[in-house]
């Protein structure tokens, strides 16, 4: 058995606001842990066959977070990996029941000023199109944060290279899995 032995047993979920590095963190998190990875977001949008812009713009925010719900519940019946969730996921009561109970989740959490640089540089985030990031991002974490908050564990990532953060988030799942009744 290795160090990262007990960190393999669970499915590991991903929660915070967008730009916060739950898909790029949880890909090299996956690796070295030598688990699978799996992204919420890319699977919603296999699911429906369109892009979450296309999804939220033709069938609008309720049809895409149903459908990432039931994703997210199907993600979770498979073998222990690395998921990163929706920013939006956790909210949804049934979705952060789901993710309570079967995985071990995580909230990564930035200072909004490095989540607003960060989330700029893409075009392909439907919540901030022609909005200013700073002010959607702020009424996000005022609302997000206190449920965000019910994650078993938080990691302040500040703008730290991936590796870091990677680091960070092992120490702390191992710490909590080490006072966590068995």
């Amino acid at each position: 058995m290795d160090r990262y032995d007990p960190l393999r047993r669970r499915t590991i979920a991903l929660v915070g606001l967008m730009g916060v590095g739950k898909s790029s963190v949880g890909r090299r998190l996956a690796s070295a842990l030598g688990v699978p990875f799996r992204d919420a977001d890319a699977e919603v949008e296999v699911a429906a066959g369109r892009s979450i812009s296309d999804i939220f713009s033709e069938l609008g925010e309720a049809a895409f977070r149903e459908g990432e719900r039931r994703v997210i519940a199907r993600l979770l019946d498979q073998p222990p990996h690395v998921l990163a969730t929706g920013g939006g996921a956790f909210m949804n009561p049934e979705t952060r029941k789901l993710i309570k109970a079967q995985a071990v989740s995580v909230w990564l959490k930035t200072d909004l000023d490095v989540l607003a640089r960060r989330v700029s540089r893409k075009t392909t985030r439907p919540l901030i199109a022609d909005r200013d990031p700073m002010e959607v991002l702020s009424a996000q974490a005022e609302q997000r944060y206190p449920l965000y908050g019910e994650a078993d564990v938080v990691v302040e990532t500040g703008d730290a290279p991936h590796h870091t953060t990677v680091d960070q988030v092992i120490r702390a799942l191992s710490a909590f899995l080490e006072e966590a009744p068995r």
